[in-house]
């Protein structure tokens, strides 16, 4: 899924957590725009959390305009019309996608990448 854990001893909540480790795996690069990011029951699974805490995170980080929920497509991290990275970052995550679709295992998606930035 994604890299995220709570720490149970912390003073910050725990949906405020999630909400800062989103934050910081969208700008570090690691959750790219256009990324599908777990349902909040598979999150809250994974976090041993209640599912009404991480549907609590993906609330604020959709006002903050981070994510998009697309009704029963999911919740993606969003992409904004101004940064040409950010389609760069969304073209290629629906182009890994497509790839993993046609049974191209992350190995090989890799190998082809490298090849394609040498050309």
């Amino acid at each position: 899924m994604i890299e995220l854990s709570i720490d149970p001893e912390s003073d910050v909540a725990p949906y405020e957590q999630v909400r800062r480790g989103i934050i910081e795996l969208v700008s570090s690069g690691r959750l790219l725009a256009g990324s599908r990011i777990p349902t909040v029951r598979a999150l809250a699974a994974e976090l041993d959390l209640a599912p009404n805490t991480v549907a609590r995170s993906y609330r604020e980080l959709e006002a903050e305009d981070v994510i998009e929920t697309r009704g029963r497509q999911g919740s993606f991290v969003k992409a904004h019309a101004d940064s040409s990275v950010q389609r760069a970052a969304q073209l290629t995550v629906e182009h890994v996608a497509a790839l993993r679709q046609l049974r191209v295992d992350d190995t090989q998606i890799e190998a082809l990448l490298k090849q394609a930035l040498r050309s």
